[in-house]
């Protein structure tokens, strides 16, 4: 029996076939008189699986035919039911979506009678581009739901790759407390440099910040921002003489350093939640972050700061996780806006 093209729907009117149709497959949704409707992405999925005969003003057609009219009838519709189509290949339930999001996955095995969906699926080409602040209120909004939000990103060559996105909350074990000892530095070029031996173990053992070099401890511009701010450092002395304070420390980094304050901001965030930051430029990132002290542990975040409007696009994302995932660390994305939000992207395997 086949089903009757009606605008944006195909209905299935023999109530045997629909029947089958739905407790089979979990495809449509029934109607009272024992009819089944499906959505375009069901009807083409089923005609292309030879499940379904189309009828549309009384000729059969094609997979191309419904193809086409879906795609003109539905924007987006070809990167929608080219990730439907993988998921339910993999053997998922899978339900489109009215909402900001494309498609609903339940978890493999369950069906419509005896679970609830676990994914909300984003289908995006590798071309689409979004911002930060679209990220995080996409993230927020299936959170909210208590799904997991999972983008479909189809490549220029039809495949597929899977992103779980999620808002992280991030805290350590190493604060930062006061000390009696108050340090003096010297700035040269772009970094700061504690010479006192006693000043410089109080900085070191205070929170693990900068490098020792011989017994003489380099602190980056931003390390010496924070430690300032935190009275930890009075004053910085430069190469012909100026005394600096932590405002003039400030103004010299935003004019040496690209991003400075948002990088600062970023960094003062995750310092004050007990995180250990160090630079991240041998992974092309702006930090790595350890939980606990470096000298126990490996870091276990690389952190890359942005602003709210920022752009990403998907190249740049596939190589921020691949480079993680190579040295068994997350990538986050830390969005500045009225205060630092972190963004994880994962790779995902249905």
């Amino acid at each position: 029996m086949p089903g009757i093209l009606k605008e944006n729907s195909v209905i299935v009117t023999d109530k045997k076939e629909s029947s089958q149709i739905y407790n089979k497959g979990n495809f449509g949704y029934p109607l009272s008189g024992g009819s089944l409707e499906l959505d375009l992405i069901e009807a083409t999925f089923l005609l292309e699986t030879g499940r379904l005969e189309v009828l549309c003003d009384g000729n059969a057609m094609t997979f191309e035919s419904l193809f086409s009219y879906s795609s003109a009838a539905s924007e987006g519709f070809d990167i929608r039911y080219m990730v439907y189509r993988d998921i339910r290949q993999r053997g998922f339930v899978v339900k489109a979506e009215s909402s900001d999001l494309d498609l609903s996955v339940f978890p493999r095995g369950k069906t419509l009678s005896n679970s609830r969906p676990k994914y909300l699926v984003k289908a995006v080409s590798e071309r689409t581009a979004f911002s930060t602040d679209a990220f995080m209120e996409l993230a927020e909004m299936t959170s909210s739901k208590n799904k997991e939000l999972l983008f479909g990103i189809v490549d220029e060559e039809g495949d597929m790759t899977y992103y779980l996105v999620s808002k992280r909350e991030l805290s350590g074990s190493v604060p930062v407390t006061g000390s009696d000892v108050k340090a003096d530095g010297k700035l040269i070029k772009d970094r700061v440099f504690v010479f006192d031996g006693e000043q410089s173990s109080s900085i070191r053992t205070n929170g693990s910040f900068g490098k020792t070099v011989g017994s003489v401890l380099q602190l980056s511009l931003i390390e010496t921002c924070y430690l300032m701010s935190k009275d930890l450092i009075k004053e910085i002395n430069t190469e012909n003489g100026k005394r600096m304070k932590a405002s003039d420390m400030v103004k010299f980094g935003r004019s040496a350093q690209d991003e400075f304050d948002l990088r600062s901001k970023a960094f003062s965030d995750m310092r004050d939640a007990g995180l250990v930051v160090k630079t991240g430029f041998k992974y092309g990132t702006h930090f790595r972050v350890y939980e606990s002290d470096p000298d126990t542990c490996h870091a276990r975040f690389l952190v890359h700061a942005v602003d709210g409007p920022r752009i990403l696009m998907w190249p740049e994302i596939s190589r921020a996780v691949r480079l993680a995932h190579g040295v068994k660390k997350e990538i986050l994305f830390c969005r500045i806006k009225d205060k630092a939000e972190y963004l994880e992207f994962k790779r995902f395997r249905p």
